[in-house]
């Protein structure tokens, strides 16, 4: 959302052949959540049948299908397509920001593009995408871990679903990048106490990685920060959680009291022996 209260302006584009088609809502309802997704467009070769599930989600959810034919055998033409419109779109229209849905690292230069002319680039795709494209992007959401609606038949089953794909405290604490990568955001948003505010948190690491919590099966920062186990927090019930870690000396433990060395005890002076008298 923009200072004018004006929602932010995004194109989604989408490469079918990347992609899965059942989790395109949660794409759509992540934008929502950064702004307005006025531009969106999938590209591939519509006369693949192997893009046949594509096609019944792309005029519901008002997805403009852009055509590009296989020219050559074992070539993507549909990347090179997307990659012109991109060029186009930021030019001409100036979005704010662009949502590339994608696991194929070819797009990297384009997100790096992007991003170097002032556009924020909101990546979806799958785990395994490649750590290059993953961290090009200003945020990156790994699809295969986030259940949708689609995925399951009773929203119970939704639940415990999403409840399986949180990673457990230790694998958490054992992910070095990750520690230092919250450990890093908390310090460098700290008061003099060591305490820092979550929203601080949450954006010192929107300004430095791609990182969403979701891709370890948190929905907040809150959440993962929590789950680690490496800080300890206050005013969780209020707007105003902060966060410190845990190996900050506590404000309650004083220093203790140095002792001072015994002072040496004065020699008790010896009485002089008596000289014997001269005869």
């Amino acid at each position: 959302m923009s200072d004018t209260g004006e929602r932010r302006r995004i194109v989604l584009l989408i490469d079918a052949d990347n992609a899965q088609a059942s989790k395109v809502d949660v794409v759509l309802d992540d934008l929502a959540n950064e702004g307005e997704a006025r531009t969106r467009r999938a590209y591939g070769d519509w006369d693949d049948s192997h893009l046949n599930h594509w096609k019944a989600v792309l005029h519901e959810r008002a997805i403009r299908p852009v055509q590009q034919y296989a020219l050559t055998k074992g070539k993507n033409a549909s990347d090179i397509a997307l990659v012109v419109d991109a060029m186009d779109l930021l030019h001409r229209d100036q979005p704010d920001a662009f949502g590339l849905m994608s696991s194929d690292a070819d797009f990297t230069p384009l997100v790096m593009h992007l991003r170097e002319r002032g556009a924020d680039v909101f990546g979806y795709g799958d785990s395994k995408s490649p750590a290059p494209f993953v961290n090009a992007c200003t945020k990156f959401l790994h699809l295969d871990k986030i259940v949708s609606t689609e995925d399951v038949d009773e929203p119970s089953d939704l639940a415990a679903s999403a409840g399986t794909t949180r990673v457990p405290t230790p694998k958490l604490r054992g992910d070095a990048a990750l520690v230092k990568l919250l450990r890093d955001a908390v310090s460098g948003t700290a008061d003099e106490s060591g305490w820092a505010r979550a929203s601080a948190i949450g954006q010192r690491i929107r300004n430095q990685s791609s990182m969403d919590p979701r891709n370890f099966g948190y929905q907040r920062v809150t959440d993962l920060l929590r789950a680690t186990e490496l800080f300890e927090s206050r005013d969780d019930s209020t707007s105003a959680v902060a966060f410190r870690d845990r190996r900050h000396p506590s404000e309650s433990v004083t220093p203790a009291k140095k002792t001072q060395p015994e002072k040496a005890q004065p020699k008790k002076s010896q009485p002089k022996k008596a000289q014997p008298k001269k005869a």
